[in-house]
């Protein structure tokens, strides 16, 4: 009898036959030849079952047949793929051995033994674990095929993590939905991720600009010239600022301080997933899912990466010469020939730890090239190609050194910073010289995927400028202030999360982590897996709860309403970013043998049950919860206009009264800023008045109206309470406001009377003095 192999995907399966049997048969859904049948999975062909197939009540949704949590998890073939299963079943039958080629990793774990067990296949199992398609990687491997016993542990996280997104997303999704009258989808990783996006929303309404001035001044001493930035405390008074350049402008000052420190900038790491996805979105707008897509044809069709779904950027000491016969190997190339020629081996070792790290590095290695040499590539895998290239080479060139000047200067007892970063040699950075980008762009320490602006003060000031001309001066010789210019700038809300910013926060929980040594021992805490990010942002898309505007997710109403309803049924656990990154860690340690999968699975369940009873006391949504009152942020469409993946039901100007500390104000003496919104004033807002004493326990402040509703005039110290002008159906009065902080509730009203609905009388009801949340009350 022959072995079977099972590879995850049929050109991968391809790949493997030409190297081991190359004179072997092709049967169409596999490949025979004399020692082994080569034939593959086609991604997932086994998923868990849906709840009617445990008992036929659960075909319809309802409340009260709530929590299912199966005793065993039934399995259910993809009926899209049963063809190639019972192909797998037929060959299996005829074979006395297994290999389990599947992808090098936790899903591809998943996918071999959902097979086994569905088919109750008993015959000896061996792992085939590449992190390449190359012959000489794929003959290597056969020749150390490992016992699958030993992935025992990886297999044992897979099952839990599927079995663990099966309860939290049946029952959250069924137990919102039913409850709250709207399709509302509910999962374990993608909860907290809409969380991120709905408080960095919630910030950005909140945000209040403010206008201040920044002085120029311009010197120079001998034939050196050079600009300084004011240093003091931000003016607000543009008279105040005009009157200090006029002060400096034609002065002679001196230097105060004058520092000159050798610097040296060394190469950005090695690529993993999200690092490359995160750039591939920030250079070329590829989605999170393109890139991901594009990096595994490069891997599997034309076998000219590595193993791309990796969360290391470090590769092991058996790499190093491997990566020396890569560089040579690209030697005769007409894109990398010249780089290759002055790059120098000797910098790549096993003592660089910026590249050779094997205690962080667990599955795989970091994405680097292949010798095989790239042919028929289309236009976007050139690009992301070309990216990891780049990156690879960089580690074969010396640090970039710089020289850099810190110059304080003093005139009329004002004092300006300069601070001027001289290239000395640019080492690495020639590699990307040529690109259009700035190399400053190109790593994850740049601005373009490091710190981003929160809002609390304006740009960098005092942002070195670098050049590559001499820079010299004499701190004992006086300087003269040629010019001093007044800028006005205003400070800038936290913006958008776009693909590559969201990815960076899923991969540290949400937190906001600069060092490098801090992310990466957040990885094993991020909110999924390389593998997964991807995924789960597109299913926010495809539920309606975000829409992209270019680069930008943008919430809809529809996802702000499940956030405010999931955190106040008090399950704010799911949407927690943190205390789900904590999940996906005990799942890393199920895989190396260090937790218990029983025991996670058992602390899911009591959490599932947790979710039921808690929204089991939860109040319906009004029918017209989920209709946009306008756009959120910078969405598409004018006022009352619905985004992309809403329901469209009922008022368009009905929308719950939100729970969160956000109040964008716009009176005449000052306008917040909602970060490139579409819903503006057509007419000039009227005076803040008070319309009552805040409600807030402890608060002390006044309530007034803002463009959007009623704000407490301590917002800034941390108040949060807010009563939307747009709640439950109704306009509301500055007199029903008033009612509502002093009284509690309001007088009676109408309601109803439309779309088939009886009418009928209610009071709204203040349901929370700390934010404002609202309520009916039935009459």
């Amino acid at each position: 009898m022959k072995t079977l192999i099972i590879a995850e995907k049929p050109d991968m399966g391809r790949n493997i036959a030409a190297v081991i049997e190359p004179k072997a048969q092709n049967r169409r859904s596999y490949l025979e030849g004399d020692k082994f049948i080569i034939t593959w999975a086609i991604g997932h062909l086994i998923g868990l079952a849906e709840p009617d197939l445990y008992d036929e009540k659960y075909k319809k949704w309802r409340f009260g047949d709530l929590p299912i949590i199966p005793d065993a998890f039934k399995l259910l073939p993809n009926p899209r793929t049963k063809d190639q299963l019972q192909v797998i079943k037929e060959l299996a039958e005829r074979s006395n051995a297994l290999v389990n080629a599947c992808d090098a990793g936790r899903e591809g774990q998943h996918i071999f033994s959902l097979i086994v067990r569905h088919l109750g296949l008993r015959q000896p199992v061996k792992r085939l674990w590449i992190s390449d398609l190359t012959a000489e990687t794929i003959r290597k491997g056969f020749d150390e095929l490992k016992d699958n016993e030993e992935y025992l542990n990886l297999t044992r996280a897979a099952r839990a993590r599927s079995e663990a997104d099966w309860l939290i997303g049946m029952n959250g999704s069924r137990a919102f939905t039913t409850k709250h009258n709207e399709l509302l989808s509910v999962g374990r990783v993608q909860t907290p991720v809409l969380a991120l996006i709905y408080d960095r929303q919630k910030q950005i309404e909140a945000f209040d600009s403010l206008k201040f001035y920044d002085i120029t001044g311009s010197f120079t001493q001998a034939a050196t010239t050079y600009r300084g930035i004011w240093q003091g405390e931000r003016i607000t008074d543009k008279d105040k600022a005009d009157a200090i350049a006029a002060k400096v402008k034609g002065k002679t000052g001196t230097i105060a301080s004058y520092e000159v420190k050798d610097t040296k900038e060394y190469p950005f790491k090695l690529y993993d997933l999200t690092l490359l996805q995160r750039e591939a979105n920030g250079k070329f707008g590829f989605s999170a899912k393109k890139t991901l897509d594009t990096a595994q044809a490069l891997y599997e069709k034309h076998k000219v990466i590595s193993y791309p779904r990796t969360n290391s950027n470090y590769v092991n000491e058996q790499n190093i010469p491997e990566m020396h016969r890569i560089l040579d190997s690209m030697r005769s190339s007409s894109d990398y020939g010249e780089f290759v020629a002055g790059a120098n081996k000797r910098f790549v070792h096993t003592g660089n730890k910026a590249v050779c790290n094997p205690s962080k590095v667990e599955d795989h290695h970091a994405i680097m090239p292949t010798m095989k040499k790239p042919q028929g590539l289309s236009p976007d895998e050139k690009k992301l190609y070309d990216l990891i290239v780049k990156r690879f080479l960089s580690h074969f060139y010396p640090a970039a050194e710089y020289k850099v000047h810190t110059v304080l200067t003093e005139v009329e007892q004002e004092s300006f910073k300069t601070t001027v970063k001289q290239l000395l040699s640019l080492g690495w950075k020639i590699i990307y010289a040529g690109d259009q980008e700035n190399s400053k762009k190109d790593g994850p320490k740049s601005k373009d995927s490091g710190k981003e602006d929160s809002g609390s003060g304006p740009a960098q000031e005092d942002e070195a400028e670098e050049t590559d001309a001499p820079f010299e001066l004499d701190a004992t010789q006086s300087v003269r202030c040629e010019d001093a210019e007044v800028k006005a700038k205003e400070t800038q809300p936290p913006k958008h999360y776009t693909e590559g910013t969201l990815l960076k926060a899923m991969e540290s929980a949400g937190k906001q982590i600069e060092d490098d040594e801090l992310r990466d021992a957040m990885k094993d805490s991020g909110l999924g897996t390389p593998a997964t990010r991807a995924a789960t942002i597109e299913r926010l898309k495809q539920v309606g709860y975000v829409d992209m505007q270019g680069k930008r997710i943008m919430l809809t109403q529809k996802g702000r309403i499940a956030v405010e309803l999931i955190r106040g049924a008090g399950v704010e656990l799911l949407t927690s970013p943190e205390m789900t990154g904590q999940w996906e860690r005990r799942l890393n340690e199920i895989s190396r043998g260090q937790a218990s999968a029983d025991t996670f699975m058992e602390n899911v369940k009591k959490f599932t049950r947790l979710i039921i009873a808690k929204v089991s006391d939860q109040r319906p949504a009004m029918k017209n919860a989920f209709a946009s009152a306008e756009p959120q942020a910078g969405s598409k469409g004018g006022k009352g206009g619905k985004t992309s993946g809403e329901s469209g039901k009922g008022d368009a100007k009905s929308a719950k009264a939100g729970t969160g500390a956000s109040f964008a104000r716009s009176t005449g003496t000052r306008t917040a800023k909602a970060a490139g919104s579409a819903a503006t004033a057509t007419a000039a807002p009227p005076s803040p008045g008070v319309i009552a004493a805040c409600p807030r326990p402890g608060c002390g402040g006044q309530l007034f109206m803002g463009r959007k509703g009623y704000g407490c005039s301590n917002y800034r110290t941390g108040c949060g309470f807010v009563i939307w002008k747009e709640s439950l159906g109704r306009s509301l009065t500055d007199a029903m406001v008033k009612s509502l902080a002093e009284k509690g509730k309001t007088a009676k009203l109408k309601f109803g009377g439309q779309d088939g609905e009886e009418p009928f009388e209610a009071r709204i009801s203040l349901t929370n003095p700390v934010t404002g949340e609202l309520a009916l009350e039935r009459v």
